[in-house]
């Protein structure tokens, strides 16, 4: 028997007091999915065709360096959001993300989205408000690191 994903995108944080209608949206571009320990979610310059909300499980953002391999940017976990390549032409991932642990997290089309944007402003100003929340603590977190990593040569 095939279970709703309603639920568990509203009780994801990132939805949180999405209205009905527009979780009915999200749940027509959204499929569960599980990763093993090692697996990627994302890979740096493949099509951003998702973004993720990670329900359980842990996942390590990195950039690839050349000359140095990979480098650890992030540690996302329960209740983050993954990628928002999906958002922005020409639509590509910018990192890496691969699960530390057995991860749960729910995978929403971004092409899918974006159709259903443009015949909802409403559903998209929503998503952007939403997303802009992400990104700000993304910036302020990569702020917080180089201030780190600067005083740390002193």
């Amino acid at each position: 028997m095939l279970r709703s994903l309603q639920p568990l995108i509203a009780a994801h944080p990132f939805a949180q007091d999405l209205p009905a209608e527009h979780l009915e949206l999200l749940v027509g571009c959204a499929m569960n999915r599980v990763f093993q320990p090692g697996e990627y979610l994302i890979r740096e310059g493949d099509p951003a065709d998702y973004f993720f909300l990670i329900r359980q499980g842990k996942v390590l953002v990195e950039v690839a360096a050349p000359g140095s391999g990979d480098l650890p940017v992030q540690t996302l976990g329960d209740g983050e959001v993954l990628g928002w390549s999906w958002l922005i032409p020409p639509y590509r991932y910018r990192f890496n993300a691969r699960a530390l642990e057995f991860t749960r997290a729910l995978s929403l089309n971004g092409a899918c989205l974006r159709d259903k944007c443009e015949e909802d402003y409403h559903l998209g100003y929503e998503l952007m408000k939403r997303f802009n929340r992400v990104l700000v603590a993304r910036l302020e977190a990569a702020r917080l690191q180089m201030l780190d990593l600067y005083a740390a040569q002193d």
